[in-house]
């Protein structure tokens, strides 16, 4: 099933439910893309990234990359493309002053291309009740192009909001003088959480991410826990527990084959981890979801 609208301002929303499928390397406007259920890997250059539920990925203008879904399951996806005139006007909205914007309402020559780093970001909060009202409405009737950007609009905002807290607010715990530094930095250290994020279920080890990151190791130790509060390690036990969450909420798999998905070795510390993480064990978690 494959759903396509675009918008009089050229705005775009696609969506498809597929078990495989590939779509070769194409350029895009910036967007976002989503996954619901399943998930789909993309390549950017040499970047490798899974994209999950609890998770969407930024792409911005002019970004080379392919996707492909190979799946047991149905993978439901939703991919919104912004059209530069409406993200630009955007952009002018969050960075000028009102007089500005007052005095020159309409000025189309304001550029947004690649002011926000794009990787893989929490698909949580705001910003998941938002899209998930924008998908409930175009699946249950046909709403008009006025309702559908004002959608858009708030999605820009909350992403706005992510992008500060997950980029510009990390970029201050690091302790460098120079900004360029920092960001840097930073989009290096996010190179590192993608790579956990994208192979959390596999036995990877710290040379591994550090070398994704461009990093030494303990460059990579001692700026990833300025940054975030917690070292790569235990970011790689919050992705695994969090994925078992998804699938004690959504799936009917056993728990030991929810500890095998996830990446753990034996149920006793995926047990442990859960309830120190959650205070509450899997199975209790579980029966208090079918509960309620």
């Amino acid at each position: 099933m494959k759903y396509l609208r675009v918008l009089k301002n050229n705005n775009q929303i696609s969506s498809e439910t597929v078990k495989q499928a590939y779509y070769p390397e194409h350029i895009s406007n910036f967007s976002m893309q989503m996954v619901f259920s399943g998930n789909s890997t993309y390549n950017i250059g040499k970047r490798h990234l899974n994209l999950y539920p609890d998770s969407f990925l930024a792409l911005n203008k002019g970004t080379q990359y392919s996707s492909k879904v190979d799946s047991n399951i149905p993978v439901n996806m939703l991919s919104i493309s912004f059209a530069p005139e409406f993200l630009s006007d955007f952009y002018r909205t969050q960075h000028k002053n009102i007089n500005t914007l007052l005095d020159d309402p309409f000025n189309s020559t304001e550029h947004s291309e690649g002011f926000f780093l794009e990787t893989i970001y929490p698909f949580s909060g705001d910003m998941k009740y938002n899209i998930l009202n924008l998908k409930n409405q175009l699946e249950q009737e046909s709403p008009d192009d006025l309702l559908v950007n004002e959608y858009l609009h708030h999605s820009l905002i909350n992403y706005f909001k992510i992008y500060h807290k997950e980029v510009s607010n990390k970029s201050e715990n690091l302790s460098f003088l120079n900004k360029s530094t920092k960001i840097e930095i930073l989009k290096r250290l996010t190179f590192a959480k993608e790579y956990i994020s994208s192979n959390y279920n596999k036995n990877i080890d710290l040379e591994d991410i550090a070398q994704t990151a461009c990093l030494s190791v303990n460059h990579l130790l001692r700026t990833f826990k300025q940054a975030y509060g917690i070292s790569p390690h235990q970011y790689l036990i919050k992705v695994r527990i969090d994925r078992s969450k998804y699938l004690l909420t959504n799936t009917r798999y056993t728990l030991n084959e929810i500890v095998e998905i996830v990446g753990f070795e034996c149920p006793s510390s995926f047990i442990r981890l859960f309830k120190t993480m959650n205070s509450i064990t899997p199975g209790k978690y579980r029966l208090n979801l079918q509960q309620n």
